[in-house]
């Protein structure tokens, strides 16, 4: 891995080695990509405020989420398929994600938790897919309780009513070859379906998927333990807002009642003090370290994590802060596609809350 000391040496590398239906399934979003592109714009309109003389020669990324300690906010997000980027995909990202102790999420659709499992250092999230009636529901989130204690936490993905159209993915033929069509059971879901699965499992639950106020006010009306906000890596709804464009409503409704995660569109260590600034307690990278997967399985992974972490601190000292868990909006100034700054709020909440920063 020495000889990979950059993200763009990591993901150009592994654009060269991926077989080109794989790689379009990585990179691609629904239909017209706009959601996709938002994910990246919306980030690029922040700029990071830079203080001088502050003291930086310690920075605490430490940070707490549920009842575990982590030493970064930044994490891995569940990603389906990995099977095609490294032969022990699923394995290799748990191992190389943890080996610090961080956390990472394991994919609703993967196989042998037991093994994803006993790979990992750290703590790990599971996402479950809704891909059967109750009884198929009650029977994977067993498999996930045998799998043993590294995992501490589990979500349901909420933004999957309806399989997307991937238009790179219906251009090399990708649709028609799913053996087995995916059942139609996650557009019934209703609230009822929220509250019996949250009681399926005796671990802290999460509704992954979130993306307006509204929904993230009801899913504490639910007594979830956390919320992700996630437009599905622009996957999913086509035309939709960009993740950071939703966390800081979402933070002003939460109030701090809950952690929130967030994901879709970071790819950088100053993408992460972006969110942590608007109320992400973690942040969660995708694309990312799948280009480290890819390239060097566990090892790739972790390589890639390290420089995200290093960009994170040598920013945090670059912007005069001390603390990720003491960002706030303060830190950020909301630029204009020349890079002009605008002015500071430029909306209010339903709920009467001045948002900063993100129209």
């Amino acid at each position: 891995m020495d000889e990979f000391r950059t993200l763009s040496m990591f993901e150009s590398r592994a654009q060269a080695i991926v077989p080109p239906d794989a790689l379009a399934y990585a990179i691609g979003g629904s239909a017209s990509e706009a959601t996709l592109q938002r994910n990246r714009q919306a980030l690029q309109h922040l700029a990071i405020e830079q203080r001088v003389l502050q003291g930086v020669r310690s920075i605490d990324t430490r940070t707490s989420f549920l009842d575990l300690e982590l030493p970064s906010p930044i994490i891995v997000c569940p990603m389906g398929g990995m099977y095609r980027f490294h032969p022990e995909g699923d394995v290799e990202m748990a191992r190389g994600a943890t080996r610090d102790g961080s956390m990472t999420t394991v994919a609703g659709g993967a196989q042998g938790l037991d093994k994803i499992a006993a790979a990992a250092s750290g703590p790990l999230i599971f996402q479950l897919y809704w891909l059967g009636d109750r009884d198929w529901v009650r029977d994977r989130l067993q498999q996930v309780a045998d799998a043993g204690d590294r995992f501490k936490a589990f979500c349901l993905t909420v933004d999957a009513a309806a399989y997307s159209r991937r238009e790179r993915d219906i251009v090399l033929g990708m649709a028609p070859r799913r053996a087995t069509p995916l059942p139609d059971t996650q557009s019934a879901l209703t609230w009822d379906d929220v509250d019996w699965a949250r009681t399926q499992l005796a671990l802290p639950f999460g509704l992954k998927g979130i993306m307006t106020a509204e929904d993230a006010a009801l899913a504490l009306a639910h007594g979830v333990d956390f919320i992700w906000v996630s437009n599905h890596g622009g996957r999913q709804l086509d035309d939709g807002r960009a993740t950071i464009d939703a966390l800081a409503e979402i933070a002003a409704e939460v109030g701090g009642r809950v952690p929130l995660i967030v994901d879709s569109g970071f790819r950088r260590g100053t993408d992460a003090i972006k969110a942590l600034a608007l109320g992400a307690t973690l942040v969660a990278f995708g694309r990312t370290a799948l280009w480290g997967l890819a390239v060097g399985g566990a090892d790739g992974v972790q390589k890639v994590l390290q420089i995200l972490n290093d960009e994170l601190v040598i920013n945090m000292k670059l912007a005069g802060q001390r603390s990720t868990r003491q960002l706030t909006p303060t830190a950020l100034r909301r630029v204009d596609a020349s890079g002009f700054a605008l002015p500071g709020v430029v909306r209010v909440a339903a709920n009467g809350v001045q948002l900063p920063l993100v129209g």
